[in-house]
């Protein structure tokens, strides 16, 4: 395990309580993460052990009850919004188990999105999305529309998406829990060969031991606690 000054993304302390009524109820208790530069880690757990939101709390989409979050050596939780945001697209991709992928849009348009927010020149945006397009083996779909694509080739370009800005760090939540057999063997060796090609760490929640076992760290989520599974 790296240690936070040579990480892409670490936490320490990080702890998460909800409340029901006045009820405290714990989630996720004083954890520390690391994860290096092109690692790959997958974070396995029953359901509701609070692994999504362990995500959503490195991502700086929630905040954590207490504990820091930094991506890049920024502390996420000493940023404004607007600044937390231009962390995330900067430096974090997100796959998630639906792919969230626009109907109206072309996969082009689509995975050029977050270039565009990025106020990228629109020419340049389609051709960095073409180029991901191509990567994940959707150079002949680049034009079709989310409801003209299967369901393997829509996960592609949500991945396809999410490394078109290069980000340092990608957090996939159960990337391939909406796919069948073949499709989630497909999706999870395109992602393990872009991490090698392109040196990006993942973060992988799954509840697939056969494809949490392919990543270079297996870690599990369990009371609120993460160790090694």
């Amino acid at each position: 395990m790296s240690d936070a000054a040579s990480s892409v993304l670490s936490c320490r302390g990080l702890t998460k309580t909800y409340h029901q009524g006045r009820t405290p109820v714990p989630v996720l208790a004083n954890l520390d993460f690391d994860i290096a530069t092109g690692e790959l880690v997958s974070i396995i757990g029953s359901s509701g052990s609070g692994k999504s939101t362990f995500l959503h709390l490195l991502g700086g989409l929630d905040a954590p009850t207490s504990g820091e979050v930094t991506v890049q050596g920024k502390r996420m939780d000493g940023l404004g919004e607007a600044a937390r945001s231009h962390v995330r697209n900067a430096a974090l991709g997100f796959v998630y188990q639906f792919h969230h992928l626009l109907a109206e849009f072309t996969a082009l348009e689509n995975v050029a999105m977050p270039l565009l927010i990025r106020r990228m020149p629109r020419e340049q945006a389609l051709e960095a999305a073409r180029e991901m397009l191509t990567a994940v083996g959707l150079a002949a779909r680049v034009m079709h529309t989310p409801g003209e694509l299967s369901g393997g080739e829509r996960q592609r370009a949500a991945v396809a998406r999410a490394l078109v800005t290069r980000p340092a760090c990608v957090l996939a939540d159960e990337p391939t829990g909406n796919l069948d057999r073949q499709n989630a063997d497909a999706v999870f060796d395109l992602i393990l060969e872009l991490n090698n090609r392109l040196s990006t760490s993942f973060i992988i929640v799954t509840h697939e031991p056969a494809l949490a076992s392919r990543a270079h760290r297996i870690l599990r989520l369990q009371d609120g606690v993460l160790g090694p599974a």
